[in-house]
Order: structure tokens, then sequence, then C-alpha cells
């Protein structure tokens, strides 16, 4: 028998340190070639390693949070024949996670590792508590499960740390979360009249991976932009008129519209009329930097957490080529294969949440930016026009500025020439 080591992967672009995101196995589990061992993250992007090799895993070299040196052991698995570890050479060794709070801009300090974390702070179910006959893991053993899954057991107020995984490693998929909500849901069922039970659990989780770097971008945009937001509504019941008809038009030829690639040229057309938006500012070098390209921010949500995708030279392209671009960089990045180009190098932002858009929404600007625009959900309600009350289709743009560079009576001209052509959409299609 041998020792085949693997070590953390050269991803390039001259990036030194790793963070190991999330462990599938532990010291024990056989292993097969092709399965995946670990998820590790550089910037945005999320990269799998796989296992080479059949064998059984001899040592662990970090923990999930942990930041790692490009070439450092990874993992040790021992397999049929000589392997790859040099003769002498010390097995790999769990090492404490280097832990850095939002508030840091970089790993600074070494502390001890994190407790083992079950699952996220359990929400009250309404269908009642699920059932608990037994730990479906040992005590300290950490639930292998996917962000998504994690979020549902939270909303369904479910402790993963009792839930049994079919997946590799006893991962933890969406139909063994639907079978234990079902038991529980039954179990419950029968306790209608039953008092409402207590809870005084209390679990803490580091910040680690994606949701980590989002703290930190978070807390530095607010910390070095002071930020003011502008709040205008705008009828789009003709932008929506014109956007049905496109879509029975040219739906099936050319995609499907949302409002968002008709915003997109909105933006466009103004910032032709206020460049100063289009603009990243260096507060460092006290430097603001004006773009005459407009790389389009997209802000986009993914079960990793928030990412703002690029859509590069929007002024070069109609409606449906933003539609369809957006569309890929979405799905790009939720299946965490979104280049490092098409997450950075944006020049102004969009920030939508659809349906669930609200009616006032303050964004945070991408740092180094000056503006961001929010855009907030389309609702129909009674307006007055020539004296009299129609039904409108209303929407909300909320939008924030770096006070530094945009003057309040800029910010506000700006947003009025996008509302000038939202209002009026046929001036979209005119240069």
């Amino acid at each position: 028998m041998g020792v085949h080591v693997i070590k953390m992967p050269d991803i390039g672009e001259g990036i030194a340190e790793v963070e190991l995101v999330m462990w599938y196995v532990k010291v024990g589990d056989m292993v097969t070639e092709d399965m995946i061992l670990a998820d590790v993250m550089t910037e945005k992007a999320t990269i799998e390693i796989p296992s080479p090799v059949h064998g059984k895993v001899l040592a662990l070299g970090g923990v999930a949070g942990q930041v790692m040196a490009v070439h450092s052991d990874l993992i040790h698995i021992e397999v049929e024949g000589a392997g790859n570890l040099k003769a002498g050479a010390a097995p790999a060794a769990v090492s404490a996670p280097v832990v850095v709070t939002p508030t840091m801009p970089a790993p600074a300090s070494v502390a001890a590792p994190p407790a083992p974390v079950a699952a996220p702070i359990a929400a009250p179910s309404k269908a009642g508590p699920a059932p608990r006959a037994g730990a479906a893991r040992e005590a300290g053993e950490k639930p292998i499960a996917s962000p998504a899954i994690r979020r549902r057991a939270w909303d369904l107020g479910i402790e993963l740390q009792f839930v049994p995984g079919s997946g590799p490693a006893g991962r933890i998929m969406q139909e063994d979360l639907d079978a234990f909500a079902a038991r529980g849901a039954a179990q419950a069922g029968g306790e209608r009249g039953a008092r409402y039970a207590e809870r005084n659990d209390e679990q803490s989780a580091p910040l680690i991976g994606m949701r980590r770097k989002i703290a930190q971008k978070m807390q530095e945009s607010k910390r070095r932009i002071p930020h003011f937001s502008y709040v205008e509504e705008i009828d789009v019941t003709e932008l929506e008129a014109l956007r049905a008809r496109l879509n029975e038009q040219w739906g099936k030829e050319r995609g499907r519209l949302t409002v968002l690639p008709l915003l997109m040229r909105a933006v466009v057309l103004a910032l032709r009329q206020f460049p100063e938006m289009n603009a990243r500012f260096d507060d460092d070098a006290g430097v603001v930097t004006q773009y005459g390209a407009v790389h389009l921010g997209v802000a986009t949500q993914t079960d990793a957490g928030l990412m703002v995708t690029v859509l590069r030279h929007a002024e070069a392209r109609d409606m449906w080529s933003c539609s369809g671009e957006v569309t890929r960089l979405a799905a790009a990045a939720r299946d965490g294969k979104a280049t490092r180009d098409e997450l950075s190098g944006s020049t102004i932002t969009i920030s939508s949440l659809g349906a669930l858009g609200g009616i006032v929404t303050t964004p945070v600007i991408n740092h180094p930016e000056v503006a961001i625009i929010g855009v907030n959900k389309i609702v129909e309600r009674p307006m007055i026009r020539n004296g009299g009350m129609v039904a409108r289709k209303m929407m909300n743009l909320s939008s924030s500025f770096d006070h530094r560079v945009v003057d309040g009576m800029h910010a506000a001209e700006f947003i009025q020439a996008i509302r000038a052509l939202l209002e009026c959409p046929a001036m979209l299609f005119v240069e």
C-alpha cells in the first residue's frame, strides 16, 4: 500500500492562496476516481476538486474556512501500489484555520478552529418539530449539504444534523429533506393540541467562502462610500405594452424580453448625457475615471450568495443581445462557472429583485463605482390623468450615488432622463 497526495491546485492568474470552502469526505472514507473531495474558492469562482485515484482517506490538510497556499497538501489517500508520497514525508495534518471577520480586508491572524456547526439557527416550523429519534451522524460531524438545501432547511425549521443523507459521503439531497419534512408533518398532525415546544438551542457558524467575500465587499463599500439614495416612480404602462408586442412579434425568434434589457438600453442612452455616472473612483489616489464603454454590472443571486456579473459593452448591444447575455452570465454564475473577467470590471451596476423588488430599496454601491440603479416591482394602481382616475402600471427606481463625486441635482437629472425614456419607450429606438 502507498499514499497518494493531492495538493492544492494552482488556479493560475498569479493566485497564491485558495480558500477551502467545504469537504465532502472525512478521514476513513473510501473514495473513488472522479469523486468530488472538496470545494475551494478564489475571489468569486468556486472550484470542485475531484479524486484522481481510488483509496481510503488518511488525512485532511485543512478545515472549511482555512486559506491554504497553492501546492500545499490538501489530502492524503491510501492507495494500492506505491503512491506518490516521497519516502520519509510526514502525513498531512489539519492546521488551524485563518478566521477572517467581515471588517478585515484580508486574512490576518490564525485562530482556533470554529466549533462544529450542524446547521443554521432553525426557525420554528409551521408543521411542528421534525422527528428526532436520534442524530443521523456523530456529534461534531458537520452535515454535508448545498447552500440551497441549508436555506430550505432553515425555512422549514429542520436541523440538518438529524437528516440522513443519501448522496456521496452522506451528502443531504433534496429528496432527503423532503422525506424528513414529510415525517415531521405527519408527526405534527397527530399533535395539534400539544403546547408549542420551547427552544433554547444556539448555533454559531463562521462566514466562509462566498458569504465571507460578500461581507467584506459590502463592509468596504459602506465604509468607504458616503451613499445617498434617490427614488423616483415611473409609469411603465406604455413600456409594458411595447414589451408585450415585441415578445409577441419576436419572442420565438429572438427570445422573450423582460424589463431589464429595456432598462439597460435606457441607462446606456442616459449615460450619453451624464457620462460622470459611468465612472470608478479611486479614493486612495483621489482620481475619478470616466469610461466610454458601458460595462453593466448585474446583481445576480446564486446559491452561494450575491454576485455581480458584468455585461461588457452594453453600448454596442441591442435589447435582445443584452437579454441573451444576461441569461448566459446568470447561468454561469449560478453553476459556479463564471470567469474572473465575467465577474469584474463593471462601470455601473443594476440591481433587481424582480417580483420581490418591494416598493423602495437602498442599494449598496458596487465599490469603486459611483452609482447603482435599483429596480423595484411593477404595481398596477389608480392614477389621476387628465382629471380622471385610470389604472396605470407603476415602478420605482431606487438608486444610490457616491456623494463625494455625484451631486444630488445631477443624480436626479440622470434618473429623470431614464424616466423620460422609459415613459416614452419609442425613444429607446431613436439615436
